[in-house]
C-alpha cells in the first residue's frame, strides 16, 4: 500500500494520476466522501460520493480502513475493494491526508510505504491552487491557512518529496516504489527460489 499526502496544491494527485497511468501493477483506492463532486470528478474514479448518513453506517460497520473529517466533509478509504487488489498481488495506492495515514500504519505497517510531498515554498503551494482554478478565492486562503498544520506532520513518513519540478518528483516517487518492492519481504517466491538454488 503506497500512501501519498500532501496538503492541497503540493502535486499529489498529479503523481498519483500519473503512477496509474504508468504503471499497471496499481490501482487506485477510490475514497468515500460526503463533500459534492467538481466539475471535473467522475463519480467512482475520483471519488465516490455518499451522503452523511451513508457515511456513518459504514464507519460503525468497521467498512473503512481509515477515515478523517477535512475541510468539513468526511473522507475514508473502503477496506473491501483494497483487500482484493492485495490478493490479487496488486499494489493500492492512497491519496489520503495525514490522518488517514495515522490510522493505516497503525492497522497495516509491515504493508505499507508513505511517502509526504512539500511544495518548493508556500508562495508557490498558493500560486498552484489558484492556477488549478478549482476553488474561490476564499477556499484558497481556507487550503493555505491550513496548511502549516498539514506539513507538521512530514516527520512520520518514510518517504519526504520536494515537488518543485514534476519530472524529478515523479523519477524519485518511481526510485522509491522500485526499491521498497526489492524489499525481502515484498519479494514473492524468493523464499522457494532460494531452496531451489541450495
Amino acid at each position: 500500500m503506497l500512501v501519498l499526502s500532501s496538503p492541497s496544491g503540493a502535486g499529489k494527485t498529479t503523481l498519483s494520476r500519473w503512477l496509474l497511468e504508468n504503471r499497471k501493477d496499481f490501482v487506485m483506492s477510490v475514497s468515500v466522501t460526503t463533500r459534492p463532486p467538481r466539475k471535473s470528478e467522475i463519480e467512482g474514479r475520483d471519488y465516490r460520493f455518499i451522503d452523511t448518513a451513508t457515511f456513518d453506517a459504514m464507519v460503525a460497520a468497521g467498512e473503512l480502513l481509515e477515515h478523517a473529517q477535512v475541510f468539513d466533509h468526511s473522507y475514508g478509504s473502503p477496506k473491501q475493494p483494497v483487500t482484493a487488489a492485495l490478493e490479487k498481488g496488486q499494489n493500492v495506492l492512497f491519496d489520503i491526508d495525514w490522518q488517514g495515514a495515522q490510522q493505516i500504519e497503525q492497522t497495516t505497517e509491515e504493508h505499507v510505504v508513505s511517502v509526504f510531498i512539500l511544495p518548493p515554498s508556500f508562495e508557490e503551494l498558493r500560486n498552484r491552487l489558484r492556477k488549478r482554478g478549482l476553488d474561490s478565492e476564499a477556499v484558497v486562503e481556507s487550503r493555505m491557512a491550513k496548511a502549516p498544520n498539514e506539513m507538521s506532520h512530514w516527520s512520520e513518513y518514510d518517504y519526504v518529496l520536494i515537488n518543485e519540478d514534476v519530472d524529478i518528483c515523479t523519477k524519485q516517487l518511481e526510485t522509491i516504489i522500485e526499491a521498497e518492492s526489492l524489499r525481502r519481504p515484498r519479494q514473492i517466491g524468493l523464499t522457494e527460489f532460494v531452496r531451489a538454488l541450495r
